[in-house]
Protein backbone atom coordinates (compact mmCIF):
# COMPACT_ATOMS: atom_id res chain seq x y z
CA UNK A 1 0.00 0.00 0.00
CA UNK A 2 1.13 3.82 -0.50
CA UNK A 3 1.20 5.00 2.68
CA UNK A 4 1.49 9.27 1.87
CA UNK A 5 -1.21 10.87 4.47
CA UNK A 6 -0.61 9.35 8.36
CA UNK A 7 -2.80 10.37 10.90
CA UNK A 8 -1.04 10.76 14.09
CA UNK A 9 -3.59 10.30 17.47
CA UNK A 10 -1.75 12.18 20.41
CA UNK A 11 0.02 15.11 20.83
CA UNK A 12 2.33 14.72 23.51
CA UNK A 13 6.49 14.58 23.23
CA UNK A 14 6.04 11.06 21.44
CA UNK A 15 3.41 12.48 18.82
CA UNK A 16 4.68 15.60 18.39
CA UNK A 17 8.45 13.70 17.85
CA UNK A 18 6.42 11.17 15.34
CA UNK A 19 4.80 14.04 13.37
CA UNK A 20 8.44 15.73 13.20
CA UNK A 21 10.35 12.75 11.55
CA UNK A 22 6.98 11.85 9.41
CA UNK A 23 6.72 15.46 7.96
CA UNK A 24 10.89 16.16 7.23
CA UNK A 25 10.62 12.55 5.47
CA UNK A 26 8.08 14.47 2.88
CA UNK A 27 4.20 12.66 4.50
CA UNK A 28 1.27 14.79 5.22
CA UNK A 29 0.30 14.20 8.44
CA UNK A 30 -3.30 15.59 10.73
CA UNK A 31 -2.14 15.45 13.86
CA UNK A 32 -4.98 14.77 16.82
CA UNK A 33 -5.90 15.70 20.55
CA UNK A 34 -8.29 15.88 22.62
CA UNK A 35 -6.80 19.68 23.85
CA UNK A 36 -6.26 22.40 21.50
CA UNK A 37 -3.18 23.58 23.82
CA UNK A 38 -1.62 20.25 23.62
CA UNK A 39 -1.91 20.80 19.74
CA UNK A 40 -0.80 24.04 19.62
CA UNK A 41 2.18 23.42 22.15
CA UNK A 42 3.43 20.13 20.12
CA UNK A 43 3.47 22.69 16.78
CA UNK A 44 6.05 24.77 18.49
CA UNK A 45 8.09 21.69 19.93
CA UNK A 46 8.59 20.74 16.08
CA UNK A 47 9.22 24.01 15.08
CA UNK A 48 11.98 24.62 17.47
CA UNK A 49 13.60 21.05 17.29
CA UNK A 50 13.31 22.03 13.16
CA UNK A 51 15.24 24.96 14.02
CA UNK A 52 17.73 23.24 15.81
CA UNK A 53 18.65 20.94 12.83
CA UNK A 54 18.66 24.28 10.83
CA UNK A 55 21.44 26.12 13.64
CA UNK A 56 23.62 22.60 13.16
CA UNK A 57 22.94 22.63 9.54
CA UNK A 58 21.57 18.89 9.24
CA UNK A 59 18.64 20.44 6.70
CA UNK A 60 17.34 23.59 4.70
CA UNK A 61 15.66 26.37 5.68
CA UNK A 62 13.48 25.40 2.69
CA UNK A 63 13.13 21.57 3.84
CA UNK A 64 12.21 23.10 8.15
CA UNK A 65 9.58 25.33 6.33
CA UNK A 66 8.33 22.40 4.18
CA UNK A 67 8.29 20.10 6.84
CA UNK A 68 5.94 21.99 8.84
CA UNK A 69 3.57 23.28 6.04
CA UNK A 70 2.99 19.34 5.57
CA UNK A 71 1.44 19.45 9.47
CA UNK A 72 -2.47 20.30 9.93
CA UNK A 73 -4.22 19.81 13.44
CA UNK A 74 -7.35 18.88 14.45
CA UNK A 75 -9.39 17.82 17.70
CA UNK A 76 -11.90 15.82 15.85
CA UNK A 77 -10.77 12.37 15.92
CA UNK A 78 -13.08 10.90 12.87
CA UNK A 79 -10.76 13.62 10.75
CA UNK A 80 -8.22 11.23 10.36
CA UNK A 81 -10.77 8.71 8.37
CA UNK A 82 -8.76 9.79 5.10
CA UNK A 83 -5.59 8.95 5.83
CA UNK A 84 -3.56 5.83 5.04
CA UNK A 85 -1.70 5.13 8.15
CA UNK A 86 -2.78 6.03 11.95
CA UNK A 87 -0.24 6.01 14.70
CA UNK A 88 -2.09 5.84 18.34
CA UNK A 89 0.32 7.69 20.76
CA UNK A 90 -1.55 8.67 23.54
CA UNK A 91 -1.02 7.75 26.94
CA UNK A 92 0.28 4.00 28.45
CA UNK A 93 -3.28 2.75 29.57
CA UNK A 94 -5.22 0.46 27.80
CA UNK A 95 -8.62 1.48 28.07
CA UNK A 96 -7.85 4.80 26.44
CA UNK A 97 -6.37 3.62 23.63
CA UNK A 98 -9.07 0.75 23.22
CA UNK A 99 -11.53 3.80 23.61
CA UNK A 100 -9.73 5.75 20.62
CA UNK A 101 -9.69 2.73 18.41
CA UNK A 102 -13.27 1.79 19.15
CA UNK A 103 -13.79 5.31 17.90
CA UNK A 104 -11.72 6.31 15.14
CA UNK A 105 -12.51 2.27 13.25
CA UNK A 106 -15.82 3.42 12.16
CA UNK A 107 -14.70 6.69 10.40
CA UNK A 108 -11.37 4.78 8.45
CA UNK A 109 -11.32 3.28 5.36
CA UNK A 110 -10.87 -0.36 4.66
CA UNK A 111 -7.36 -0.65 3.59
CA UNK A 112 -6.02 2.23 6.21
CA UNK A 113 -2.92 0.55 8.42
CA UNK A 114 -3.64 1.00 12.30
CA UNK A 115 -1.12 1.51 14.52
CA UNK A 116 0.25 1.94 17.95
CA UNK A 117 2.72 3.25 19.73
CA UNK A 118 2.98 1.25 22.68
CA UNK A 119 5.90 0.37 24.40
CA UNK A 120 4.62 -2.41 26.82
CA UNK A 121 0.93 -3.42 26.13
CA UNK A 122 -0.30 -6.20 24.09
CA UNK A 123 -1.34 -5.89 19.94
CA UNK A 124 -3.13 -8.97 19.54
CA UNK A 125 -5.30 -7.66 22.14
CA UNK A 126 -5.49 -3.88 21.28
CA UNK A 127 -5.89 -5.30 17.72
CA UNK A 128 -8.67 -8.03 18.21
CA UNK A 129 -10.86 -4.45 19.72
CA UNK A 130 -10.54 -3.43 15.70
CA UNK A 131 -12.14 -4.25 12.49
CA UNK A 132 -8.91 -4.78 11.03
CA UNK A 133 -6.45 -7.66 12.81
CA UNK A 134 -4.46 -7.96 10.23
CA UNK A 135 -3.69 -4.85 9.34
CA UNK A 136 -2.69 -3.48 12.58
CA UNK A 137 0.70 -3.89 14.23
CA UNK A 138 2.72 -2.15 17.09
CA UNK A 139 4.87 0.91 15.74
CA UNK A 140 7.29 1.90 18.79
CA UNK A 141 9.46 4.85 18.29
CA UNK A 142 11.88 5.68 20.86
CA UNK A 143 12.57 9.04 22.33
CA UNK A 144 13.19 11.35 21.77
CA UNK A 145 11.74 10.68 18.40
CA UNK A 146 13.89 12.66 15.83
CA UNK A 147 17.13 11.58 17.43
CA UNK A 148 16.98 8.07 18.21
CA UNK A 149 17.32 5.36 15.06
CA UNK A 150 15.68 2.60 16.20
CA UNK A 151 11.86 1.29 15.47
CA UNK A 152 10.46 -1.97 17.37
CA UNK A 153 7.80 -3.80 14.45
CA UNK A 154 5.44 -6.09 16.33
CA UNK A 155 3.45 -8.18 14.65
CA UNK A 156 -0.02 -9.50 16.57
CA UNK A 157 -0.75 -12.77 15.86
CA UNK A 158 -3.08 -11.74 12.73
CA UNK A 159 -1.01 -8.72 11.48
CA UNK A 160 -0.32 -10.22 7.69
CA UNK A 161 2.80 -9.84 5.84
CA UNK A 162 2.03 -6.90 3.57
CA UNK A 163 1.10 -4.87 6.77
CA UNK A 164 4.63 -5.63 8.25
CA UNK A 165 6.20 -4.99 4.70
CA UNK A 166 4.76 -1.98 4.24
CA UNK A 167 5.32 -0.47 7.56
CA UNK A 168 9.24 -1.48 7.38
CA UNK A 169 9.49 0.70 4.20
CA UNK A 170 7.99 3.35 5.86
CA UNK A 171 10.70 2.94 8.63
CA UNK A 172 13.32 2.34 6.20
CA UNK A 173 11.97 6.38 4.05
CA UNK A 174 12.38 7.92 7.72
CA UNK A 175 15.73 7.19 7.59
CA UNK A 176 15.58 4.87 10.80
CA UNK A 177 16.54 0.92 11.10
CA UNK A 178 13.83 -1.28 12.50
CA UNK A 179 13.93 -4.43 15.00
CA UNK A 180 11.14 -7.02 15.05
CA UNK A 181 10.02 -8.49 18.30
CA UNK A 182 7.49 -10.54 18.80
CA UNK A 183 4.04 -9.79 20.89
CA UNK A 184 5.09 -10.20 24.74
CA UNK A 185 4.85 -7.75 27.19
CA UNK A 186 7.27 -4.61 27.05
CA UNK A 187 8.47 -6.23 23.60
CA UNK A 188 12.21 -6.22 23.71
CA UNK A 189 14.14 -2.48 24.87
CA UNK A 190 11.72 -2.33 27.33
CA UNK A 191 11.57 -5.98 28.52
CA UNK A 192 15.34 -5.46 29.09
CA UNK A 193 15.33 -1.62 30.12
CA UNK A 194 12.76 -1.39 32.47
CA UNK A 195 14.03 -4.12 34.95
CA UNK A 196 17.25 -2.20 34.93
CA UNK A 197 15.81 0.99 36.13
CA UNK A 198 13.12 -0.98 38.36
CA UNK A 199 16.51 -1.94 39.86
CA UNK A 200 18.03 1.19 40.23
CA UNK A 201 14.97 2.20 42.46
CA UNK A 202 14.87 -0.79 44.46
CA UNK A 203 18.81 0.02 44.97
CA UNK A 204 17.96 3.84 45.91
CA UNK A 205 15.06 2.25 48.29
CA UNK A 206 17.13 -0.14 50.18
CA UNK A 207 19.69 2.40 50.74
CA UNK A 208 22.43 0.86 49.15
CA UNK A 209 23.34 3.98 47.36
CA UNK A 210 22.34 7.99 46.83
CA UNK A 211 20.60 9.43 43.46
CA UNK A 212 23.45 10.54 42.77
CA UNK A 213 25.68 8.00 43.51
CA UNK A 214 23.47 5.21 41.40
CA UNK A 215 23.39 7.30 38.26
CA UNK A 216 27.15 8.65 38.28
CA UNK A 217 28.28 4.57 39.10
CA UNK A 218 26.15 3.40 36.21
CA UNK A 219 27.62 6.53 33.50
CA UNK A 220 31.01 5.83 34.43
CA UNK A 221 30.75 2.21 35.46
CA UNK A 222 29.16 1.10 32.51
CA UNK A 223 29.25 4.17 29.60
CA UNK A 224 25.37 4.61 30.24
CA UNK A 225 25.68 7.81 28.35
CA UNK A 226 22.73 8.78 31.75
CA UNK A 227 22.18 7.04 34.96
CA UNK A 228 19.21 5.09 35.32
CA UNK A 229 17.09 7.35 37.51
CA UNK A 230 18.01 10.13 35.37
CA UNK A 231 16.68 8.05 32.94
CA UNK A 232 13.82 7.07 34.21
CA UNK A 233 12.76 11.10 34.74
CA UNK A 234 13.09 11.85 31.44
CA UNK A 235 10.96 8.86 30.32
CA UNK A 236 8.22 9.72 32.52
CA UNK A 237 7.91 7.73 35.80
CA UNK A 238 4.47 6.81 35.27
CA UNK A 239 4.84 5.23 32.04
CA UNK A 240 8.21 3.67 33.85
CA UNK A 241 5.54 1.77 36.45
CA UNK A 242 3.07 1.29 33.93
CA UNK A 243 5.10 -1.00 31.87
CA UNK A 244 6.50 -2.58 35.07
CA UNK A 245 2.96 -3.18 35.70
CA UNK A 246 2.33 -4.98 32.54
CA UNK A 247 5.54 -6.92 33.01
CA UNK A 248 4.88 -8.32 36.42
CA UNK A 249 0.66 -8.88 35.23
CA UNK A 250 1.36 -10.26 31.78
CA UNK A 251 4.47 -12.65 32.94
CA UNK A 252 3.80 -13.63 36.70
CA UNK A 253 7.00 -13.29 37.71
CA UNK A 254 7.94 -11.56 41.03
CA UNK A 255 11.30 -10.72 39.41
CA UNK A 256 9.06 -8.18 37.80
CA UNK A 257 7.30 -6.45 40.96
CA UNK A 258 7.66 -2.22 40.70
CA UNK A 259 9.53 -1.38 43.64
CA UNK A 260 7.07 0.32 46.17
CA UNK A 261 9.50 3.65 45.99
CA UNK A 262 8.60 4.06 42.25
CA UNK A 263 5.18 3.58 42.85
CA UNK A 264 5.15 6.69 45.79
CA UNK A 265 6.89 8.56 43.12
CA UNK A 266 4.12 8.49 40.75
CA UNK A 267 1.29 8.50 43.45
CA UNK A 268 3.50 12.10 44.78
CA UNK A 269 2.84 13.09 41.06
CA UNK A 270 6.23 13.33 41.01
CA UNK A 271 6.43 11.88 37.54
CA UNK A 272 10.25 13.52 35.79
CA UNK A 273 10.77 16.15 34.03
CA UNK A 274 6.95 16.59 32.65
CA UNK A 275 6.86 17.35 36.59
CA UNK A 276 9.76 19.07 37.13
CA UNK A 277 10.28 16.51 39.96
CA UNK A 278 11.43 12.94 40.27
CA UNK A 279 14.10 11.68 41.25
CA UNK A 280 15.66 14.57 40.86
CA UNK A 281 14.10 18.46 41.09
CA UNK A 282 13.87 20.51 38.33
CA UNK A 283 12.97 23.78 39.19
CA UNK A 284 16.39 25.46 39.94
CA UNK A 285 18.70 26.28 37.49
CA UNK A 286 20.36 22.71 37.54
CA UNK A 287 18.66 19.46 38.67
CA UNK A 288 18.97 18.36 42.00
CA UNK A 289 18.43 15.09 43.28
CA UNK A 290 15.51 14.68 45.71
CA UNK A 291 16.85 11.95 47.91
Amino acid sequence: MDITRVGIVGAGQMGSGIAHVFALAGYDILLNDIDRTALDKALETVTKNLDRQVSKEKISEEERDEALGRIATTLQLSDLGGTDLVIEAATEREAVKVAIFEELVPHLKPETILTSNTSSISITRLASRTDRPEKFMGFHFMNPVPVMQLVELIRGIATDEATYETLLGVVESLGKTAASSEDFPAFIVNRILMPMINEAVYTLYEGVGSVSSIDSAMRLGTNHPMGPLELADFIGLDTCLAIMNVLHDGLADTKYRPCPLLTKYVEAGWLGRKTDRGFYDYRGETPVPTR
